[in-house]
């Protein structure tokens, strides 16, 4: 990909598990900003995977914040170096538990006073970092250690809560489509105000499967339409690479959800309704694409 450049800013000492989509979501958010950035990061993953102090594989500034303060931290941090003249890249990068959940209300208040900063929720759709308990982006039929028996509640829609606040840029992408994610934060970071970008991020220990599945496991998600790759920029809304096959054909969600572990034992029923909801869902973007609603 030589649109990426070839300089590193997360080095090759992490303390991730092997096959960790996050820290290949990391390696390309890192290209995008370059090294005039700052990253916020609550309780979650990243608090792990940076390494252990003194060491840091991070070859940025990394603040480790309370769990629920993030983008309230990336506000005033913001701010405080626009009033300097700088303008320093301010990038929150938060899991789900961290964003859909706990950091809900700064993210929110952020957002609504128009933080000049960039968002990121990297999702592996649970608590991935204190053992899978299951998050309000775990989705409808998972197992967790809170859920052994599948959660019975969809995936929060966070994406249109987001949306609710009318900032100039969100996107959605995942670790799967580098290329994708790489132009998709350079474009956030070009752009004055608040931003936000929701990122489909595996997790093999977690969801349960091979560690060297990764890449396909994000693949799949797309392709099934499970997870869908769009941008909405100043109100416009578009879908990108493999989401526009999928608007045309795409592949029945059992493919994806019988890969994975987590989703063992789920019954026909609620097959069903997850293959209901990617169909509507689909439908309501197509609409949005042609301008309907």
């Amino acid at each position: 990909m030589p649109e990426i450049p070839k300089e590193e800013y997360i080095l090759r000492c992490t303390s991730a598990c092997a096959g960790c989509s996050s820290s290949l979501v990391l390696r390309y958010v890192f290209k995008a900003a370059g090294p005039d950035s700052v990253l916020v990061v609550p309780a979650c993953c990243t608090s792990v995977i940076q390494g252990i102090y003194p060491n840091t594989a991070m070859n940025i500034p990394v603040y480790n914040v309370a769990f629920a303060s993030a983008a309230a931290v990336a506000s005033g941090m913001s701010t405080a170096f626009r009033t300097m003249g700088r303008k320093t890249n301010v990038i929150c990068y938060a899991g789900d538990g961290g964003t859909v959940d706990i950091g809900i209300q700064a993210l929110s208040g952020a957002l609504e006073r128009g933080t000049d900063f960039l968002y990121i929720c990297y999702d592996n759709e649970a608590y991935s970092n204190t053992g899978m308990q299951r998050s309000g982006g775990t989705p409808l039929g998972a197992r967790t250690t809170t859920t052994p028996c599948g959660k019975k509640d969809n995936k929060k829609d966070l994406d249109r809560i987001v949306a609710a606040h009318n900032l100039p840029y969100m996107a959605t992408a995942c670790s799967a489509y580098p290329l994708d994610l790489y132009k998709k934060v350079k474009k956030a970071l070009s752009i004055p105000g608040p931003k936000f970008i929701h990122i489909l991020a595996p997790c093999p220990p977690g969801w349960r499967f091979p560690s060297a599945e990764t890449i396909e496991m994000g693949k799949l998600a797309v392709k099934t339409g499970m997870w869908v790759l769009y941008e909405r920029e100043y109100g416009t809304f578009s879908l990108n690479g493999a989401s526009k096959a999928a608007m045309k054909k795409r592949l029945p969600v059992r493919d994806y959800l019988t890969r994975q572990g987590r989703f063992k034992g789920i019954d026909e029923e609620t097959i069903g309704i997850l293959q209901q909801t990617v169909d509507r869902n689909m439908d309501r973007y197509a609409r949005e694409v042609e301008g309907i609603c």
